[in-house]
């Protein structure tokens, strides 16, 4: 895993503090939130990638996510502040490989990081299509832009594009 100095070289998609009612009957946020956690920064990570949602409206090239690996690593509790974050791997003609990480900023610790698998998908037939050239453009830039890191984000081995 990258430390959090590292995890801090990408964008804060969403900054949030822990609400009481995470909390799970072990005292620390259910593992349900931690997912919400990553939705929440999804849409931010969108409009970095370049996707809103006019343009998904008018193309009706959507992206929905086909597979995810998270890994747990710290707890997180009530009244921490947390961010979140994400870098892009690597694509394909149809699919992206991405990773989100969830940073516990009270601790000072990496709570959490997720490896995900997207791909554009036309909103009518509900098929994968291909990444539309402006898209495949921009997401190049990212992943141009994360490789020049000195760090490589973690992979579970289990996911590809």
């Amino acid at each position: 895993m990258p430390s959090v100095a590292q995890v801090r070289e990408l964008p804060v998609l969403v900054r949030h503090t822990v609400p009481p009612h995470w909390e799970d009957m072990n005292g620390h946020v259910n593992v349900q939130h931690y997912t919400e956690l990553y939705d929440m920064a999804g849409y931010p990570f969108m409009d970095l990638m370049g996707i809103s949602p006019a343009q998904v409206h008018e193309s009706r090239v959507g992206m929905f996510d086909l597979e995810h690996h998270v890994w747990f690593l710290d707890e997180l509790h009530v009244g921490h502040v947390v961010t979140g974050h994400a870098c892009l791997v690597e694509r394909g003609p149809k699919r992206v490989l991405s990773v989100m990480f969830i940073v516990d900023e009270t601790r000072d610790r990496l709570a959490s990081a997720i490896e995900v698998i997207s791909s554009t998908a036309h909103l009518d037939t509900r098929r994968t299509v291909a990444l539309p050239l402006p898209l495949a453009a921009r997401l190049d830039e990212l992943i141009i832009e994360q490789q020049a890191r000195r760090w490589t984000p973690p992979r579970s081995g289990a996911l590809s594009v």
